[in-house]
Order: structure tokens, then C-alpha cells, then sequence
């Protein structure tokens, strides 16, 4: 009993009643215009004396708003009226303008639906309440039984006066019955016909895998630049506080070093922070690439004790932009990962080359006992981010990464194709 109390007269019942009610109201303008041609044509100038006249200027007039829903607010309105009145989920409906016929045909048709049942629903209740509200009193107003209220005889019987609230309470109910009923199948029909089209479905997942695209690709930006940024900042600080007495020149170096990682870091910050805030980052630092960065990349590294030796056999500045930028990041997080599992007590191998149409990057550095990136730290809990992202950035580009230990050394080897790169 409770479950149907709410069906009929709960919180959603209502809301899905005043939507009706709307139905019921928008659609008396096409109404009053069937009115004045059913008139004419049935030889009575006053239709509203006529429930069959009014019928037929109801019928009448439904075609006529099944054309104007073409209108192209029709569908957003009735799609944010059926989200906050009849409770239907805001991803199963659709909030642009109709665009095909597809879509125009089943708002046409969601439009001629309202504004049937909301005409009818809004007529019964505007009709049912003041009758069973009199039957309901009719026992108990002498009044009400007087030939001048219009009331059909038979309720002038004592049984008819003993059944009249029993009659009225059951009006008033089926009139909730019909609400409810009317208003849960609109929400149901709702999404099939003011939902997305499948174009619409298409486009929205193409826009959400865009932007997880980005996403990714930020939180690859940000563990790349800051990940190397705060290992290498560590190992400098280290070699520093461990030299300063023996060798003040090196710390003073290291101490350099650290102030220029962190201030090219926060400006790398600033231009993803500025992405994340506007789309993109006016007047922030451009990404480093490997044309213009690798130099300063190696000193800073070397800065913090790392032994690194790097060949380069190719003009970085030859390299497609996309590429040069990728690479950067890529010789940037194998040298961190160098950083981060060896310390400063291994060498790292670096070499740049152009060979079969492919940047070809190698980094290597001795295996220690940890099985990790080199040296001899336990690799960190949690790690593996670097290398996946790395993956993933040479699969972007149409490339491959492998990474892995053998004969005593851990070797990371990447291959960029530049004939798929602009």
C-alpha cells in the first residue's frame, strides 16, 4: 500500500503532473485555432458548448504543434522540462537542436505525445475534483440536492446519498491513476524519443576519449617533469651536503643546478596547471624538446654526481617538433629512473641516432642486485609509471619501447618513426 500511495500521489507523481499540466496548457493555443475552423465547418459558432466539437478541435489542432515542434528550441526545452519534472537521467536525453530527420520525426512525435496527454489529463483535472468534491458532500450539504445544481436524479435515492463519497473518493483516486500512469509512461518513452541518436552517442564518446586522451597526457607531462625534477633535485642536494667541506666548488654547482631544475620545473608547472584551468596556457614556457633542452637536461643530471655519457649522432634540430619534444621527455624519465633506482654511484650510456627513418634512443646503466633500473637501490615501491609512460608515448607515435636487465646491464631502447610525425 505504501509503494502505490507513493506511485500515485508521491513527490515524483506530482512533479510528473505539473508536466502534464504543461502539455495541457501549451496545447490550448492549437486548440482555440482548431476551434476556429471545426466551427465553421459543423455550423456552430460556439464549439465549447460541444464535447464532441471540442474533441475535434483538440484533434484538429494536434498536427498543427506536431509542425511547429520543428521549431529548433522545441527539443533542449522539452528535454530539460522532462529532466527536472519527470525525473529521467540527464546522460539518456538529448540537449541540442534537432538536427536530421530522424531526430525531428521522434520530437515531433515526443511533442504531439505531451501535448495529447497533458491536454487530456489537464481537461480531467480541471472537470473531476469540483464533481467528486460535490459527491463527496452531497450527504451532508442539503443543498447540493436541489434540482437547480444540476446533479442527475438518481442522487436523490438513499442509496445514491449513501455511495456518492464512496464514488467521489474513487474519482479523485482514478484521476491519480490516470496522472501517474500517464506521467511514468512519458518518462519511459522520454529517452527513446528526446534521447541521443547514435551520431549524437558517437560524438559524445569520441569527446570523452579526447579528453581522457589529454588527461593522460598531462599526468604523463606532470610524473615526467616533476618525477625527474624532485630525483634529480634529491641526488643534487645529497652530493652537495656530503661535499660541502671536501669540495665547495661541486656544491656550489650542485646548489645551481637545483635552482635551475626547480625554476624550469615550476614554469613546466605553470604551463600544465595553465591547460588544466584554460584549455591551454598563453605566455607560459613552451615544452622542452630535445633541439633545445637536451644540454641543459645532461648538465643538470651530471650536476647531481650521475656519471653520463651521451653520443649524439644526429642534429637534434633536423628532428620533427613532435618528435624532438617526445624524445626530450623520453631521455628525461630513463635518466631519472637511473636517478631514482642507482643514485649517483652508477654511469649511465645515453645514445641519440637517426637510423631507417627512426630516432632510435638508447639508455643504459649497470643492473644491480635489485633487478632494477640500475645501481644499487631497491627499486622504489609503487614504480613502473615511468616506463609505462614512456610506452605509451612511443606507441603514440607509432613506435616501440623495450625495457629490461641482461648480462649485468638494464637497457631501455626506444624507436620513434619521424615519417609519421609533423
Amino acid at each position: 500500500m505504501t509503494a502505490l500511495a507513493r506511485f500515485l500521489f508521491g513527490r515524483r507523481a506530482r512533479l510528473r503532473w505539473i508536466h502534464l499540466i504543461l502539455g495541457g496548457a501549451l496545447a490550448m493555443p492549437y486548440v482555440l485555432v482548431g476551434s476556429v475552423v471545426v466551427g465553421p465547418v459543423a455550423g456552430d459558432a460556439d464549439v465549447f458548448r460541444s464535447l464532441s466539437l471540442q474533441l475535434a478541435s483538440f484533434a484538429f489542432g494536434l498536427p498543427l504543434a506536431a509542425v511547429t515542434s520543428l521549431f529548433p528550441l522545441t527539443r533542449p526545452l522539452e528535454s530539460g522540462v522532462v529532466r527536472w519534472l519527470c525525473g529521467v537521467a540527464a546522460d539518456r536525453l538529448a540537449y541540442g537542436p534537432a538536427r536530421t530527420k530522424g531526430e525531428k520525426g521522434r520530437t515531433a512525435a515526443w511533442f504531439t505525445l505531451h501535448l495529447g496527454a497533458g491536454g487530456i489529463i489537464a481537461g480531467m483535472s480541471l472537470a473531476v475534483p469540483p464533481f467528486a468534491a460535490a459527491l463527496i458532500a452531497l450527504p451532508f450539504v442539503p443543498a447540493l440536492r436541489d434540482d437547480r445544481a444540476g446533479l442527475p436524479g438518481v442522487l436523490h435515492h438513499a442509496w445514491a446519498l449513501a455511495l456518492a463519497p464512496v464514488a467521489g473518493a474513487a474519482m479523485l483516486v482514478a484521476l491519480a491513476s490516470c496522472a501517474a500512469g500517464c506521467g511514468a509512461l512519458l518518462a519511459r518513452w522520454a529517452p527513446a524519443l528526446l534521447g541521443p541518436s547514435p551520431e549524437d552517442r558517437v560524438a559524445a564518446a569520441e569527446a570523452r576519449a579526447a579528453d581522457l586522451a589529454v588527461r593522460n597526457r598531462l599526468a604523463r607531462e606532470l610524473h615526467d617533469s616533476v618525477g625527474h625534477a624532485l630525483s634529480a633535485v634529491t641526488l643534487q642536494a645529497s652530493a652537495a651536503r656530503r661535499l660541502l667541506d671536501i669540495d665547495p666548488e661541486f656544491a656550489r654547482e650542485a646548489l645551481a643546478a637545483i635552482e635551475d631544475t626547480t625554476r624550469r620545473t615550476v614554469g613546466e608547472l605553470d604551463a600544465v596547471l595553465g591547460v588544466l584551468r584554460d584549455g591551454d596556457a598563453p605566455g607560459t614556457a613552451p615544452a622542452p624538446t630535445l633541439a633545445a633542452d637536451l644540454d641543459g637536461l645532461l648538465r643538470r643530471t651530471r650536476a647531481g654526481g650521475l656519471r653520463v655519457t651521451a653520443t649524439v649522432a644526429t642534429d637534434p634540430r633536423a628532428l620533427p617538433p613532435l618528435v624532438s619534444r617526445e624524445a626530450y621527455r623520453i631521455v628525461q624519465e630513463g635518466l631519472s629512473n637511473a636517478l631514482r633506482h642507482g643514485g649517483g654511484q652508477v654511469t649511465v650510456a645515453l645514445r641519440v641516432e637517426v637510423l631507417d627513418d627512426q630516432l632510435r634512443i638508447t639508455v643504459e646503466n649497470p643492473l644491480g642486485e635489485a633487478g632494477g633500473a640500475g645501481g644499487t637501490r631497491a627499486p622504489r615501491p609503487g614504480g613502473g609509471h615511468g616506463l609505462r609512460g614512456i610506452a605509451d608515448r612511443a606507441r603514440l607515435l607509432g613506435g616501440a619501447a623495450q625495457a629490461g636487465g641482461a648480462g649485468g646491464t638494464w637497457r631501455l631502447h626506444v624507436r620513434l618513426p619521424l615519417r609519421a610525425s609533423g
